[in-house]
Parts: C-alpha cells; sequence; structure tokens
C-alpha cells in the first residue's frame, strides 16, 4: 500500500495513475489539479520555480478515425499504422514523423510473399523489445487454408513456453467454445496481434501494438480468410480503429479493409475467453455471437 509520503513523489504518483489506467495524457502540458496546495510542498527535485512539468507527449502527425481536436485516440494512431501498411508512395513514410519501428515492420511486412516468409521477418525484427524479453515468437496455429482466421491479444506465459497462440487455460476454452459450433483448429487459422509475450502478462503498449501491426496486416491478407474474428479489447480496437471497449464491440459485424485484400473481410468481436473465465456470467452473451458466427459462415457456404 503505498503512503501519503509515496503519493507526494511524482514518479510514485505516475505509478498510481498507470496502475489505475490513467495511461495517457490528454493534453500537451501536463495540469497540476492540486492546485497551489501541491505546489507550495517541498518535494524532491522539484524546481524552486514551481511544479515540475514533463515534456509535452508528442502528437503524430495527422488525425485518426474518431480522434477530438487535437488529440488522436490510441486505437486510431494503430490502425492507421495498419491502414499504410502497403503505402503506394514508400519514399514518403518519413515525412509523417512515424516511429522508426513502425516504418522498418511497414517495409518488412510488405516485402513478404507467404506465410513462411512472413514468419522468418517477424524473427529478423528488432523493433520491438518484447522479443528480448520472451521465451518464444509466437507465430500462429491451425490451418492457414480454413475459412475462418481468428486474431487475439497477446501470448501467455503456456503459449511463450510452446510457441504456440491460446494453448493455456483460456485457449482451452477458446477451443470449446468453437467446437460448439464446429470449428476446430483444422477448420480455422488463429495468431495474435502482438507475437511475443509482454512481462507479466500485461497488455501490450500503443507503441508495441504499432509496431507489430504492419505484420498483422500482411499476415491478415496472405491468410485472406472469408471471416474475421477479433477476440479480445485489444484486437479488436487495433484493428478497427476504434476507443470502444469489448463491451460495445463484440457481437456486431464490421468490415475489415487491408489494401492487399481483394474485397472487404467481415469481422465480428468477441469477448477473449480470458475475461469470459472472470466474468462467467457473460457467457450467455458470448453464445450468442458464437451463433451469429455460424450463421454467417453457413450463409457463406
Amino acid at each position: 500500500m503505498q503512503t501519503s509520503g509515496d503519493i507526494l513523489d511524482p514518479l510514485a504518483l505516475l505509478r498510481l495513475y498507470i496502475e489505475w489506467g490513467a495511461d495517457e495524457a490528454l493534453e500537451e502540458t501536463p495540469q497540476s489539479r492540486l492546485g497551489a496546495t501541491l505546489a507550495t510542498l517541498d518535494m524532491p527535485g522539484r524546481n524552486a520555480g514551481g511544479p515540475d512539468q514533463l515534456p509535452p507527449r508528442p502528437h503524430p502527425a495527422g488525425a485518426g478515425m474518431g480522434a477530438a481536436a487535437g488529440h488522436t485516440p490510441a486505437a486510431a494512431r494503430i490502425a492507421r499504422a495498419a491502414s499504410q501498411a502497403q503505402p503506394d508512395n514508400p519514399n514518403n513514410i518519413a515525412s509523417t514523423g512515424e516511429p522508426a519501428a513502425v516504418v522498418s515492420a511497414r517495409e518488412a511486412a510488405k516485402a513478404v510473399p507467404d506465410l513462411a516468409a512472413l514468419q522468418q521477418a517477424l524473427r529478423d525484427f528488432d523493433g520491438c523489445a518484447l522479443k528480448k524479453t520472451a521465451t518464444n515468437l509466437v507465430f500462429a496455429d491451425g490451418n492457414p487454408a480454413a475459412s475462418v482466421m481468428l486474431i487475439g491479444e497477446a501470448p501467455g506465459a503456456d503459449e511463450d513456453r510452446q510457441g504456440k497462440p491460446f494453448v493455456g487455460v483460456s485457449g482451452q476454452l477458446l477451443d470449446r467454445m468453437m467446437g460448439a459450433i464446429g470449428l476446430d483448429r483444422s477448420t480455422f487459422y488463429i495468431t495474435n496481434v502482438c507475437f511475443w509475450r509482454p512481462p507479466g502478462n500485461r497488455k501490450p503498449t500503443e507503441a508495441e501494438l504499432a509496431a507489430l501491426m504492419p505484420f498483422v496486416i500482411r499476415h491478415i491478407e496472405l491468410v485472406n480468410p472469408k471471416v474475421l474474428v477479433m477476440v479480445g479489447g485489444s484486437s479488436a480496437q487495433g484493428l478497427l480503429g476504434t476507443n470502444d471497449g469489448i463491451t460495445r464491440l463484440r457481437g456486431r459485424w464490421f468490415e475489415f479493409h487491408a489494401p492487399g485484400l481483394p474485397a472487404p473481410i467481415p469481422a465480428l468481436p468477441l469477448f477473449h475467453p480470458a475475461y469470459l473465465l472472470r466474468q462467467p456470467g457473460l457467457k450467455r452473451e458470448a453464445w450468442r455471437d458464437l451463433l451469429k458466427l455460424k450463421m454467417r459462415l453457413a450463409s457463406l457456404a
């Protein structure tokens, strides 16, 4: 438990904000909401002239989907990196002010001709620090020729050890969910938006997802499934370019577009099985969503 002395430490306060979920600045200049009371305290490292100010957080050039004035939602920034996976004029990429990792990922992803080359390109990619802390690259499992492609969030400890997605407890539940509508790993293909396990099973950061998104988009283009299933909030938000939570997105059909696809792909967000294990009361809604998936597949047969 943090003491009052800890809360007066700016770094401890920032850590507390992150634990509470406040992980994105909404203004260029940090604001003290405690007013003059905090400004008069003799805090370690504080300048005599007043409260310390953190460097303003730069915003990427341009505006994202659903962006408010002067602020681009995280999911929209990730989606923009995805939508430019195969730019018409790659020489102009640097002018957008994008991180070097995103530019490097886009160049590497657009050059791969097949899934084996994509997997090797990910092994060679050094633009995501998660690679250094993970045990294995977790690429994909199942049948790449199947009509259904599932995209989850990030590997956990079991997946990291085995190098395959969804093999732990939540993966076993997902297999049972798919089995309930007649699908198994011979009739669907499965991957994640993040190919390495984040330390402590934390959520991937915006920067990590943006760096990997061109590979995810190329993965979808190469498989070209009839139906795309987005398993969990990070997957749905990143691929759809929205900040809406999974409770608002699940069970609704969307169209997924990418430059290398011959046509848009119907896309359905689902609750992540790990979330259902924590919230078993939502399994009824998850079953309804699975029935929608079954009906759509029957209509495409």
